[in-house]
């Protein structure tokens, strides 16, 4: 088992210590980062937060999957391998023949 954790559904005034204060009671807390939107500043209400073993994560999800957190109940779970996302084939190129603005020359 991974000892990465998913958590979800966080109220989205938790922050980075409070998501490993949850935590810690089941074991060593490696890390705990709630993710933030770049451009608001805000929680997105998801986190991952990293064990310091197989057994003690899989307490955590035995003790905090379904509890309820600040008015939400929580989905701990595995965290899964990031996707790469380079490959889609979109963004970066100019619309309009190349020309900014869709002015024709």
């Amino acid at each position: 088992m991974n000892t990465k954790l998913y958590v979800g559904n966080l109220s989205y005034s938790i922050d980075n210590s409070e998501l490993e204060q949850l935590f810690s009671p089941h074991g060593t807390v490696q890390s705990a980062n709630v993710i933030m939107d770049r451009e608001t500043g805000r929680s997105k209400g998801f986190g991952f937060v990293e064990m310091g073993s197989d057994q003690q994560a899989r307490a955590a999800i035995s003790a905090l999957h379904g509890k309820e957190v600040g008015g939400r109940s929580l989905t701990v779970n595995e965290a899964r391998p990031r996707e790469d996302r380079s490959g889609s084939g979109f963004g970066g190129g100019r619309r309009n023949g190349g020309f900014g603005g869709g002015h024709r020359y």
